[in-house]
């Protein structure tokens, strides 16, 4: 008799929550409505097609029960859906590299703020080397493929509507620049109550203290985007057949011309239709995202996504030995077909959010690279560390402004002088979080060539043409300074304690 119960009250309990989440959706549909209803006409065309992805994507979040994979179904990838790098880079170029070049187009990801590092604004406006933006980085290596190969390449821009406005201003400089520079916004969704599942917006806009009613949904909207606002169709018309994506703070994504080639050689019955570059973890990336093959599919693993007692191994570097660098290859008739079909299923990231009122919220977002799994012939490339640059941190842009680098139209490469290839690793403290505060500290950049780890914290600046050799870790307790006199070499050093020099 108790076994009827057990099984009844299952019965019940589904149905009871089948009712429940047909009233979370009716209740989200309802208040999206009311918004709506407070924009202008303008505004409200673009947001309808916002807030039909965004019920798409809350529809599926109230759909999913437990956790987004089956942890015993992961597999290591096939050995042959990963290549080396060196093995596609060994086919060689052809002499008409320039055919291939004219049906590529960059995008960028452009829809962050630099806040993380102390600024307003866009990131993608922060001096990075030599006055140089991460937008003029970008514009720079473009121009000179258009220019060397006789190519037209254009910059594709996928600002949010953080990054819009500013964005367009400083775009003006770049007219007479020998690239064609597109923009598209990606989607505007709003945050939601974690408590209620409804929206926190009372009406459309975004200004001030509003503003953090709404968010991007992270660069896995690029699909829809890029498809909504006509550009997809656009570049097909102009016949481009492959976009390479990447994150604009990454300084190591530049166009590689064999990974491209690669791609436009394959016979049309087995084209690649998505080609993500991974490399390497080391123990700095054990967060990173790494693929997995997971009923049949390459699939992108992000550490979102792993369940709380797999964490660990998750983040073990023998057992996922690589990470995506977020540089991805991918065929746009396949991204046209596949949004015709709505045949894109991008794993749902739920980021929770506390606002500065304490109020908890949660962000429905996708990521870009988990289309992986939608695509035909997917594969991965292990690319060498060197295509992996990107600057998170003040702790990273010490790296890219020092000798350790040189420029040559627009790319980073490693310096010639440095006697081995791996980065040093660098820690630096609170003080230097702040990029305006970072750049106080350093009379100019020190001499880091021979640098194999850096760690400072508190109260520390660097005079004029210091050299830091093998490991250097300077510690200023709280309430001491210490200053380090210009034109001082410390090799293997470590500094604690007080030291000023003040002017005489």
């Amino acid at each position: 008799m108790s076994l009827t119960v057990a099984d009844l009250s299952g019965g019940v309990m589904t149905e009871f929550q089948e009712k429940l989440r047909q009233q979370h959706e009716d209740s989200m549909h309802r208040e999206l409505q009311a918004l709506l209803a407070t924009a202008n006409e303008a505004e409200a065309e673009i947001s309808r097609k916002d807030f039909d992805g965004f019920k798409k994507l809350f529809h599926r979040f109230l759909q999913v029960k437990g956790p987004a994979v089956d942890w015993a179904k992961i597999s290591r990838p096939p050995e042959d859906s990963i290549r080396p790098y060196e093995s596609i880079r060994t086919e060689g170029l052809p002499d008409n590299i320039s055919a291939s070049l004219n049906k590529l187009a960059v995008v960028k990801l452009n829809g962050g703020l630099g806040t993380s590092m102390g600024c307003k604004g866009p990131k993608s406006l922060i001096s990075v080397r030599s006055e140089n933006t991460f937008l003029d980085l970008t514009v720079q290596q473009i121009e000179h493929l258009n220019k060397t190969f006789n190519a037209d390449v254009p910059l594709v821009l996928m600002n949010s509507f953080n990054t819009d406005e500013d964005t367009k201003k400083i775009l003006q400089k770049y007219k007479h620049h020998r690239v064609k520079i597109h923009t598209f916004n990606q989607s505007r969704y709003p945050r939601i109550n974690k408590d209620s599942l409804l929206p926190i917006a009372k009406d459309m806009a975004t200004g001030g203290e509003v503003g953090e009613a709404w968010y991007p949904p992270g660069h896995g909207d690029i699909y829809a985007s890029f498809a909504n606002c006509g550009l997809l169709d656009k570049l097909l018309a102009e016949g481009k057949e492959y976009v390479f994506v990447s994150n604009i703070d990454n300084l190591g994504a530049t166009v590689d011309l064999f990974i491209l080639h690669h791609l436009m050689s394959q016979p049309a019955e087995r084209r690649c239709e998505f080609i993500m570059e991974v490399t390497d973890k080391t123990r700095a990336d054990v967060k990173g995202g790494t693929l997995i093959q997971y009923e049949d599919h390459l699939r992108l693993l992000e550490i979102a996504q792993v369940p709380k007692a797999h964490v660990d191994e998750f983040k073990s570097v023998t057992k996922f030995k690589i990470f995506n660098t977020n540089n991805l290859w991918i065929s746009l008739p396949a991204i046209k077909r596949l949004q015709e079909e709505n045949a894109m299923d991008l794993e749902i990231i739920v980021n929770p959010k506390t606002l500065d009122g304490g109020l908890n919220v949660i962000q429905l977002e996708t990521a870009v690279g988990a289309a992986i799994k939608s695509f035909n012939n997917a594969m991965g490339v292990n690319v060498p560390r060197s295509r992996f640059l990107p600057v998170k941190t003040s702790s990273d842009l010490l790296l890219v402004m020092s000798n350790l680098y040189s420029m040559d139209a627009g790319s980073l490469t490693m310096s010639k002088r440095r006697e081995f290839p791996s980065t040093p690793h660098v820690k630096l403290g609170g003080s230097f979080t702040k990029v305006q505060e970072f750049l106080s500290r350093f009379e100019n950049i020190p001499d880091m060539l021979e640098l194999d780890h850096l760690t400072v914290s508190g109260d520390v600046t660097f005079g004029k043409n210091v050299s830091l050799k093998g490991t250097v870790i300077i510690i200023a307790n709280h309430g001491d300074r210490i200053d380090i006199p210009a034109g001082a070499m410390l090799e293997n050093k470590i500094v604690s304690g007080n030291l000023r020099i003040l002017d005489h």
